[in-house]
This record gives C-alpha cells, structure tokens and sequence, in this order.
C-alpha cells in the first residue's frame, strides 16, 4: 500500500514538473513571437535598430514606427487573445461543452451590435469612444448571455450543452441579421469604420486603448484563476458539485459574468475575432489536462500567442496591404472547429 502511495505521488510530481515546464514554454514562445513581431513589418527594423531603439537610442523615425505604431499593437494582440481564450475555457468548462465558444454563441455578436448602436449615433471618431465601447459592449454581449442562459437553462439537467450551442447560433443568426440592417443606414464614415472593425481588425492600436483593456484584464483574470478549482467541480456535474458544497448557480453566474465581461471587453479594442476561446483551450487541454490551475494560465498564453502570430502574419503577407486579424485568425480557426465537429459525431 505505501509503495503504490510512493509510485502515486512520484507520478503527481512527475506530471506537476511537466505541465510547469509546458507553461514556461509558452510564455518563453510569447516572448518570441513578440521579439519577432517587434522586428516584422512593411518598414524594416533590424534586431540591432530594435534595441537600440527600445534603449532611448533611435531616430525620430524608428521611435514613432516601434512605440507609437507597432509595440501597442502588438501588447493589445497579446492582451485579446489571453481575453478571448480565457473567456472561452471559462465557457467550455461551465456548460461542459467543448464546442462552446462567445463567438459561436452570439456573445461577441452581441458585444458588437451594441458597438455599431454607438457608431451611429456618436460616430467613429468620438474620444469617449475610448472609454465608454468596453462598457457598451459588455452591455451588449451580457444581455445576449442572459438570453442565451435562460432558453439553454433546464430545471432537471441545468445547461444543456446541445441547446446552449443550438440557442447560441440561433441568437448569433438573429442579431447579425440585425446588425446588416443597421450598417445599411451608416454613412460612408462610419460604415468603412465598422467594416474594418467586424473584420476583426485591431483598430485600436494606441497606448490609450492599452490602457482601456488593461484594467478589465488586470480586475477579471485573477478571479479566473481564483476559480479554478470551482470549474474543476463544476465539470464533474451538477449533482457532484451540490454534494462537495458548491452553490452551483452562483459560480456559475459569476463565472459566466467574468467570461462575457472577458469576451465584451477586448471585442470592443479589436473587433470581431472568433474561434481563439474554441482553439486556444482546446490546444491548451492537450498539452496539460483539464485540471483548471494549470489549464487556465496555459490557455491565456496558447491565446496570447495564437493572436499575436496572426496579426503579424495578417500585417506582413500582403505588404504594403494589410488582413484584418480576425479574418487570419478565421484561417486558421476553420479547419480546425471542423476537425473538432466531425471529432465530436464520432
């Protein structure tokens, strides 16, 4: 018996040492793809010229393309994709569904109708924009989440995960029909700003939307973590959770709540960007298990990364052009949620 205890405990370490080694290899291939991204782009910068200029030693012109034009660009990639992903395992975890994602279910639709309601009344270029979409959205994206909970939401069986996704699509197909309706009333203005934005592209790329984003993620992302354990119990089924103490309505609307907030507030930086909260925890679950101490951080940098690859891909493979991010992202999110799809009828 203390010899199997013994082999047992060797095994937990062993597994412990591993997934701590799998989250050091992510954040160590962030900081690649941000060196990377830092020294990619339609003017070239040298690694030599990229430190000298990050030192205070550039020119006039290479302190304007790193800090004012690529760095918080790139730190708003990194900050969505953590965001996106995040939101997205929460939401997988909660519902017990691995296809659930808030782009799939309508949420981000719904972050971005509000959006486009601003568009149009304020206009595309307003300074309070800068302040008042992240609210909007969460706005948007939470009263779509409570639709979507209360038609998915049985008394018996709790969230059915078939009808959260049947529900979700309905509601996505409902509020994008909506949302074409309303770009057909915008002016030139405004209807170029919102088709750059619904494409996904990162528009907000200045340190005054860094700054925006930056609280949302700093207050919403360590009580993710904190919660890891309660997704942990909630993936054991309802039942399981009410009789290990669990008041399993109130996490879970607290949970669900901290993912829309999530999902809303980086939809409002960088547009429409979907599948990274579908790819990013299903590569991260992969690589780790689904113990959420360890799957959440995995899954912030799996996002991270995923994002950050992308937009750099997106800025430089059409040069002097550029894709939006969100379509590059869709490159790759496709094939993938398909391979999943016919995964999951197997």
């Amino acid at each position: 018996m203390m010899e199997l205890q013994k082999k047992n405990e060797i095994h937990k370490r062993k597994i412990a040492i591993r997934n701590t080694a799998i989250v050091l290899g992510c954040a160590a291939l962030l900081a690649i793809s941000f060196i990377i991204s830092m020294n990619t782009g339609y003017t070239k910068l040298s690694p030599l010229d990229t430190l000298r200029t990050l030192f205070g030693g550039g020119t006039n012109k290479e302190n304007l393309i790193l800090f004012d034009f690529r760095l918080p660009r790139i730190v708003i990639s990194m900050l969505v994709g953590m965001g996106l992903a995040l939101s997205g395992c929460i939401i997988q975890g909660v519902s017990k569904n691995a296809l659930a994602d808030p782009g799939l279910l309508g949420i981000n639709a719904g972050a971005g109708m509000m959006v486009i309601l601003y568009v149009m009344f304020f206009g595309a270029q307003s300074f309070l924009s800068v302040f008042t979409l992240p609210f909007l959205a969460l706005a948007g994206a939470g009263v779509t989440a409570i639709i979507i909970y209360a038609l998915a939401f049985k008394k018996s069986e709790g969230i059915a995960p078939m009808r959260l996704i049947l529900t979700g699509v309905a509601i996505q197909a409902g509020i994008s029909a909506l949302t074409t309706v309303l770009v057909v009333k915008l002016d030139e203005t405004q209807f170029n700003f919102v088709a750059t934005w619904q494409a996904g592209s990162i528009w907000g790329s200045n340190w005054r939307f860094v700054l925006t984003l930056l609280p949302w993620l700093a207050l919403l992302i360590p009580y993710v973590l904190y919660k890891a354990r309660v997704l942990d119990i909630l993936n054991m089924g309802d039942d399981v959770a009410y009789s290990l103490g669990a008041s399993v309505e109130r996490e879970r609307r607290g949970l669900l709540a901290a993912s829309v907030a999530l999902a809303a507030s980086c939809v409002a930086v960088s547009g429409s960007i979907s599948f990274v909260g579908l790819i990013a925890p299903h590569l991260a679950r992969r690589l780790v298990g689904p113990k959420h101490a360890i799957l959440l951080p995995t899954c912030a940098f799996t996002g991270a990364v995923l994002v950050s690859v992308a937009d750099t891909i997106a800025r430089v493979i059409v040069q002097p052009s550029e894709i939006p991010t969100g379509i590059m992202v869709a490159i790759i999110g496709a094939p993938y949620f398909l391979y999943l799809l016919a995964k999951s009828r197997q």
